[in-house]
């Protein structure tokens, strides 16, 4: 790498909404987020997709013209 062109990338604190906080690296010092992985509900299970068509019934009705 060239010197002097790059920014410092040094520890960095990811805080969310929900209290969490995630010690990482990147250009910034702090950071704050609304979400993350530990009170986001697609990874906490507390919501589900429901799919009440199911998907490839959708698109197979969808494309069902063009097959032959």
């Amino acid at each position: 790498m060239k010197s002097d062109i790059h920014p410092n990338y040094d520890e960095a604190t990811i805080t969310c909404a929900c209290g969490n906080v995630i010690k990482t690296r990147s250009t910034k010092k702090a950071m704050t987020v609304n979400t993350c992985s530990a009170c986001h509900p697609y990874f906490t299970g507390a919501k589900t997709m429901v799919d009440t068509e199911g998907r490839v019934d959708s698109f197979k009705k969808r494309y069902a013209k063009f097959a032959k």
